[in-house]
């Protein structure tokens, strides 16, 4: 009987909200291991034990040499644009697939991904929930039921730490949406309005943000239309959810060795 192998996993932004809940979910489950943490130099958290915030002994250590990457089979990344990019580098140097949930990137940096994607396997998304991408499979099918006489607008929430708007999420929401009509997100987006704006252009898909509080990520889309109204909402209560589905991409990509995927494939909603 062959040996069972745990997936040797690394987490980016080890001392970080999200960073220790991915730490937390690959301690508990059965298939994976802790096989590296990494945080920007001169974070106070370097040299400290990854798992000491649980009570638990892990054996590995905080670090902020990209080489420690090494020896893990994937890498997950929840950071800023600017460090997954070098992150990016590094696991194509050391052949380590990578899980994105980086949001806020440039398309630039999006190519640069993609270029990338054909050296390791990534699977990127905006959102790493579950409930979340079978939201956005759900507005797919309403945006063409309801491409005729309803205005689309998006309402997104997050904490006060967030540094980028529209989420990620959001602008992903809008892009699904904008596809299934037929339209380019970029032609049809409105991120603001103020002062005399005129008439709404029924073609446009409107955004709006809110931040504050402790929000974990709040979500509605409004298909308004004459005497009726339909809103599609999801609201996370954990970032838990981001990290399990963070490990549903890391076991879809075990057996892909190259390749750039999103949570529809990893959840098979194609």
């Amino acid at each position: 009987m062959p040996t069972f192998v745990p997936y040797r996993v690394c987490i980016a932004g080890a001392s970080g909200r999200m960073g220790r809940m991915l730490i937390e979910a690959v301690q508990a489950a059965a298939d994976c291991t802790l096989s590296g943490a990494l945080d920007q130099p001169g974070s106070p958290a370097i040299g400290q034990d990854a798992a000491a915030f649980l009570g638990q002994h892990s054996g590995v250590a905080i670090a902020d040499d990209l080489a420690t990457l090494a020896g893990s089979d994937v890498l997950i990344d929840f950071t800023r644009p600017e460090g997954t990019m070098t992150h990016l580098q590094a696991c194509v140097r050391h052949g380590v697939k990578l899980v994105i949930g980086t949001t806020g990137f440039s398309d630039a940096q999006k190519a640069e991904i993609a270029e990338a994607s054909k050296h390791i396997a990534i699977v990127m998304a905006p959102n790493m929930s579950v409930g979340v991408n079978v939201t956005l499979k759900l507005l797919e099918m309403a945006a063409k039921a309801m491409a005729i006489g309803y205005d689309i607008e998006i309402v997104e929430a997050h904490h006060r730490h967030k540094v980028d708007a529209p989420s990620g999420t959001a602008l992903k929401m809008g892009e699904v949406i904008a596809a299934a009509l037929g339209r380019d997100l970029k032609d049809c987006a409105v991120y603001e309005r103020v002062g005399h704006t005129g008439e709404r252009d029924p073609s446009t898909i409107g955004f709006a943000t809110v931040r504050g509080g402790d929000v974990v990520g709040d979500h509605t889309v409004m298909f308004l239309g004459t005497g009726e109204r339909i809103e599609i909402t999801h609201k996370s209560s954990s970032r838990a959810t981001y990290a399990q589905g963070s490990l549903r991409a890391v076991r879809f990509l075990a057996d892909k060795p190259s390749g750039l995927y999103d949570m529809f494939d990893v959840l098979n909603l194609r």
